[in-house]
């Protein structure tokens, strides 16, 4: 019968409609974000503040942990918000109820959230990859223009605190 009548041409998109948010996912619970987000090291901005929709550079580290969210389907799901200021981010998390401060031990894919003059303005966030040793390893955006993967102390006082990703009763 050869090629043009061989097997469903739609099987693509019949498979994907099982699959919540149509695609495959990358990992499961709080590591998908952490595996989309590791997938962009090295990246500069543009990708992620003009999906924001922001015709031009802005600080940008909010805008890449909302873009790895949506890659994932956590926006759509109530997971994590859409942000592009790292205050509206920490609101969002604190209004219902599901954020710590710096004193907490996060777990991977919480988002983390920093005040680096430590003066109670939120001024950075990125996404908790794994904490270790007493160290909080982190993927952020935005960090020397780029993504890069940065550690701290637990407890570290620029951390402000963490948005606690949950994925039950969304």
């Amino acid at each position: 019968m050869g090629w043009k009548s061989y097997g469903d041409k739609q099987y693509v998109p019949h498979v994907l409609q099982y699959y919540a948010f149509g695609r495959i996912p990358a990992g499961t619970g709080n590591q998908a974000i952490v595996q989309v987000a590791l997938t962009q090291e090295g990246n500069s901005g543009d990708t992620y503040w003009s999906w924001y929709g922001f015709g031009s550079r802005v600080e940008w580290c909010a805008c890449f942990v909302s873009w790895c969210g949506e890659q994932c389907g956590y926006l759509e799901s109530g997971v994590i918000p859409k942000f592009s200021l790292c205050s509206d981010g920490a609101k969002w998390f604190q209004t219902k109820g599901q954020f710590q401060d710096g004193s907490y031990v996060p777990a991977a894919g919480d988002i983390i959230f920093f005040d680096w003059k430590t003066d109670g303005t939120i001024d950075h966030v990125g996404i908790v990859e794994n904490v270790a040793d007493g160290v909080v390893h982190t993927v952020e955006g935005n960090s020397k223009d780029k993504v890069a993967k940065r550690s701290y102390p637990l407890g570290d006082s620029r951390i402000y605190g963490y948005g606690i990703t949950k994925f039950e009763n969304k």
